[in-house]
Parts: structure tokens; sequence; C-alpha cells
């Protein structure tokens, strides 16, 4: 497995360079070829951004995840994006506009599919994959870092227990770590993630508990009314039980918090390979 923490927006290796320790980073997690063998096909990837309510990024859904990626054959990657209070939007989504850049940038070095690239994400995360996956084309936002055309596009979404409303099922903590507390009245609109849904937004997988009290299931169900109601193919599965935060539902992830051990909601992870393996016509 290659493994290397790089800092996005210099592209040096933070193993060599420990400067500036506070900017964002993409960490790799990419399979080595099997030497015995010719067969050497691109594989497909998935660029995980962990939760944490745009204050913090939540460890518990970035390695853990990524080795589960990895494990059914997908590249891995975790961005650990600028939060508040020293960061405020647009300077998380610049850099997961950043981090597509660097990855389709290095396809042929790490042997990827830059056709195949999705972006998982989870609570505040998945905001922040949803804001991509609905700005991707945005001129202004590609403009802001001399970006080129298409290349941040997101090839399939899933979000696990997404913030999207800034509406009346808003979880209001990361909409005002996101923007500020006296953001204007329009960008929080901007930021209500399900009227901005539109024929670019790639396919996507969500899944939620009914019992999620911190961000309820209505963000989910308002995203996907926005998917169909603009043609975009979606899976979605909504959970009987389990608080917010769940990542994997495992010992792993539960860091000795038994409420986050669910054997059933679980199974969210293996459906969604399921998924993923059709979005991305996976062999097998």
């Amino acid at each position: 497995m290659q493994n290397q923490m790089i800092k996005i927006w210099d592209g040096t290796d933070y193993a060599q360079d420990h400067s500036n320790a506070g900017q964002p980073t993409l960490t790799t997690y990419l399979l080595d070829d099997i030497a015995q063998s010719n067969f050497r096909p691109k594989r497909a990837s998935v660029l995980i951004c962990p939760g944490g309510a745009y204050r913090f990024v939540s460890d518990r859904e970035a390695e853990p995840v990524a080795m589960r990626f990895l494990a059914a054959g997908f590249d891995a990657f975790i961005l650990r994006y600028r939060v508040a209070p020293s960061a405020r939007y647009p300077e998380p989504l610049l850099d997961l506009f950043r981090a597509m850049w660097l990855i389709r940038e290095n396809a042929a070095k790490w042997n990827l599919d830059p056709d195949r690239i999705a972006v998982c994400g989870f609570s505040a995360g998945g905001h922040l994959a949803a804001s991509l996956g609905v700005f991707w084309e945005s001129p202004e936002l590609r403009a802001a870092i001399g970006m080129p055309e298409g290349i941040n596009q997101p090839d399939a979404l899933i979000l696990g227990y997404p913030v999207i409303t800034s509406g009346a099922h808003a979880h209001k903590g990361s909409f005002v770590n996101l923007l500020g507390e006296n953001a204007p009245e329009e960008i929080w609109n901007k930021m209500s993630l399900e009227f901005q849904v539109n024929k670019s937004t790639p396919p996507s997988f969500l899944w939620h508990t009914f019992s999620d009290q911190a961000v309820p299931v209505e963000n989910s169900l308002c995203f996907v009314r926005a998917l169909n109601q603009q043609g975009i193919p979606f899976e979605l599965h909504v959970f009987p039980e389990g608080p917010h935060g769940l990542s994997l539902c495992d010992k792993e992830t539960a860091v000795g918090n038994p409420s986050l051990i669910n054997d059933h909601t679980a199974k969210w992870m293996p459906l969604c390979l399921e998924w993923l393996g059709r979005q991305f016509h996976e062999i097998g």
C-alpha cells in the first residue's frame, strides 16, 4: 500500500515538511499492483470527507472508512479540510476542489481511473461532498483557484447522515461554523443544498437513521426528493435505530461508546459497496 500525506496547496509530502501544520492535507491509501500478474487495471477510488460540524475533522470517519474501501479494491483518499474558526465558506469547498484536481492530475501516476472517483462524506463532511456535487461547475469557484474546467467533477456521491438543509431541520451549528454568526440570509439559503441540485449532480447513495436527533433524517429525504425531481439516480437507506455519527457502526469506530455499535445499520457499507460496484461497473 502506498500511504502518503500531501499538503494539497503546495503538493509537498507532510512527512518531510511539517511547516504550516494547520493547512489541509490529502492522505493516500493506494493498493499495490500484484507483482505476479501483468493485469493492472486502473482502479476506481473514493475520496472521504469526514464530519465534525465544520469545527474539526473526525478521525472516526477517516482512516477506518478508507481501509474498508481499500479492502474492497478501491483506492482511497482522506481530505482533512480547513474548518472554523480559521476558515469559512468557501474555503472548505475550495480544499475539496483542489483535492479532486490533485487526484485527477496524478491519475496516471497512481494508476487510478479518472472517470471513476466517488466522494464520500459524513455529517458536515456530507454537506461538503454534496456541495461539490451541486457546485462543481461554478465558474466563480473555479476561477478563485485557477482550476481547469471539469477536473473536479465527482462521478458519484456517498452521503452518510449528511447535513443538507439550512431550513427547519438544520444542524445550525454546522452552518454557523461554515458561514459565521452574521452571514446574510442569501448565503444561508445558498448553502441549503436541496435547492441547488441540478442535472449535473452525480448519482448518489445516502444512508441515515430514523432516530438521528442531531441531524434529522429529513436532511437526506429532502436531498433525494431534489435528486428525483432532476432525474438523478439515487439509492437511499433509512435504518430505524442509531444515534448521529455512527461511522462504520462497529467497535473500531465506536471508540468505547456502545451506542455507536449497531450490527443492522452497519449493513450500509456492504450495500454501498454493491451500489458503487454497479455504478462503476466493477468486476465480481
